[in-house]
């Protein structure tokens, strides 16, 4: 794994501050656009692939977090990085992230869908401000709506990729209830999310078709030592640096192919639902509905 050593090497060896006056971008370095990234899973990777050069562009909810996280990359170089609030209860945030996104870059290489929530100890079924259950617009519904907005950015890079971060903690889609109306469990939703986003990395890779974007799924670590494990009373079976080192093989990596899933650094076989072809094509129809316009 090259890229693994050189992130070693990059992490170890002190760097200089980089000048004010840099450019936020040089014409060389990567982009990467991380969602979810200044806490958690997310902080890391961004924290890494600056290490190794590349610009970050910091995604969150918290600003004051947003901004500690790009000084401190900034800072210490030699990568840099950016912050850009949205909060992805609300899709028309997401429309705002992307709008902000594409005035402010010309290309984007990489895109890490990372945002996600798990309100396991959450009895009562939340919505979005859209009115879609909220699960299903933070962990999938968003990532959607924001990916679709940026392909033309993705398609001015020479090797671009989209990550999804995904779980195997996947619950089959039932489209008669797809929002927990009846019945409703916090695992079940976080379960559906996650394998919508796996179904979704599938039906883009095909429909992309000939189109230079290589966009994969993966299910990191199995119960990270992350904020959201702990607050959820789950005690920890892996460490977020062993969900980095998967992530970044994704972004950074040598790839084969497109469209498929990981579980942690090898090839896995998702949820057998994910490889129906009309399942996916009522997914994907269904989620150019829900993100055409105001929720239900």
């Amino acid at each position: 794994m090259k890229w693994l050593i050189s992130l070693v090497l990059a992490l170890s060896v002190p760097v200089l501050s980089m000048a004010a006056s840099q450019p936020p971008v040089d014409e060389g370095q990567r982009i990467v656009l991380i969602t979810g990234s200044t806490g958690g899973l997310g902080r890391e990777v961004a924290r890494s692939l600056a290490a190794l050069g590349d610009h970050v562009i910091v995604h969150g909810r918290d600003s004051a977090r947003g901004a500690a996280l790009v000084k401190e990359i900034n800072d210490q170089g030699p990568g840099s990085a950016s912050f850009y609030r949205a909060d992805f209860a609300a899709l028309d945030e997401v429309r705002m992230l992307a709008a902000e996104i594409s005035r402010d870059y010309s290309r984007l290489d990489v895109i890490v869908n990372n945002a996600g929530i798990a309100l396991i100890r959450e009895p009562a079924r939340q919505l979005s401000k859209d009115g879609y259950e909220l699960h299903w617009q933070v962990n999938y519904l968003a990532g959607f709506l924001l990916t679709d907005l940026l392909l033309p950015l993705l398609d001015n890079s020479p090797t671009p990729r989209i990550v999804n971060v995904s779980s195997v903690a996947a619950a089959p889609l039932g489209f008669d209830d797809l929002m927990l109306e009846t019945g409703y469990s916090a695992g079940r939703a976080y379960g559906q999310s996650k394998l919508a986003q796996v179904m979704y990395t599938i039906e883009l890779a095909d429909r992309l078709g000939t189109r230079n974007i290589v966009v994969n799924a993966l299910h990191p670590a199995t119960y990270m030592d992350t904020g959201m494990v702990l607050a959820a009373g789950i005690t920890p079976a892996s460490s977020v640096m062993d969900g980095r080192d998967a992530v970044l093989q994704l972004v950074v990596g040598e790839q084969i192919g497109s469209g498929r899933f990981y579980d942690g650094l090898e090839p896995a076989r998702a949820h057998q639902q994910a490889y129906d072809p009309a399942v996916r094509a009522q997914l994907w129809e269904l989620s150019r509905e829900q993100t055409a316009g105001p929720g239900p």
